[in-house]
């Protein structure tokens, strides 16, 4: 996370400005080069000069899997302004994949997790969001469409238990994903109030801050299902959460001058949307 945070828009990584983050962020200087040596190593960054005047540079496959899906993003902004109401749809999804493409199989799995559902029971899952989509196109590419099934229903009953709100306690792991977004809203409200009056904060800080708040945002918002609010506990952490992020992620841009990292481009048009449905971006509140 601390390299890819600090790529900058022409695809390279200062050294010596990594150096000199990670160990505000206490790191040492070992960890850091075994680091290096591993991504050269697995050809995810080519490597020119040595020690701290090295310049790291992205290669396209690399670029390709750390960019951040701005779609999902724009919705859980869009969630949190009330413009994405549940339309009291369940979407189902089954498999039946033989032994014999089990990898694809257990890719199919790690899909339907990351896109947020549930599951119901051996082969089952479940989301409150439409995904069909996504889950076609996966398993299109793992040649295993064949034994998939898609179903869409407004009922869902489990046991007894046939209210979503109850029904969505029951399948999610609410506790811990609302646990990670409280971590979230304590580490952005520090580090905007030392960034709100930017006077003394150095470059260096401001790029540091930007990597912690790029950690725990991925920590937090990665594993995030995007349930409807509809079915979540009121207030949700995870929209005061976003906009504490947006707040900070206005105001830093502007104290990182020419060292502005790329991942500040990769979110904003989503930032500066959130910023202005939070208020304009002041910080207030």
């Amino acid at each position: 996370m601390l390299v890819h945070a600090l790529i900058r828009a022409d695809g390279t990584v200062d050294a010596g400005e990594l150096y000199a983050v990670a160990a505000t962020l206490g790191m040492t200087d070992q960890q850091v080069r075994l680091c290096l040596k591993r991504l050269v190593a697995e050809g995810r960054f080519t490597h020119e000069g040595r020690g701290r005047k090295a310049l790291l540079r992205i290669t396209a496959d690399t670029e390709r899997a750390i960019t951040p899906d701005t779609e999902f993003l724009w919705y859980a902004f869009e969630q949190d302004a009330g413009r994405a109401p549940w339309d009291g749809s369940w979407h189902l999804v089954a498999f039946a994949v033989p032994e014999a493409k089990r990898v694809a199989r257990d890719a199919l799995r790690e899909t339907l997790a990351h896109l947020g559902g549930a599951p119901i029971q051996g082969g089952l899952y479940v989301s409150a969001n439409a995904w069909e989509t996504y889950v076609e196109d996966e398993a299109r590419r793992l040649d295993i469409l064949d034994g998939v099934t898609f179903l869409t229903t407004s009922t869902l009953r489990r046991g007894e238990e046939r209210d979503p709100v109850a029904l969505v306690a029951a399948l999610w792991p609410l506790a811990a994903i609302a646990a990670r977004y409280e971590r979230l809203i304590e580490v952005a409200r520090v580090r905007l109030d030392r960034i709100r009056d930017d006077a003394g904060v150095s470059t260096q800080e401001a790029l540091t801050i930007a990597v912690e708040l790029a950690a725990e945002f991925s920590r937090a918002i990665e594993p995030d299902p995007l349930l409807p609010p509809e079915l979540l506990p009121q207030p949700w952490p995870g929209t005061r959460a976003r906009e504490l992020v947006a707040r900070c992620w206005a105001l830093l841009p502007r104290m990182t001058g020419e060292a502005q990292p790329t991942i500040f481009g990769r979110y904003d048009d989503a930032i500066r949307e959130a910023v202005e449905r939070a208020g304009g971006g002041t910080g207030e509140g």
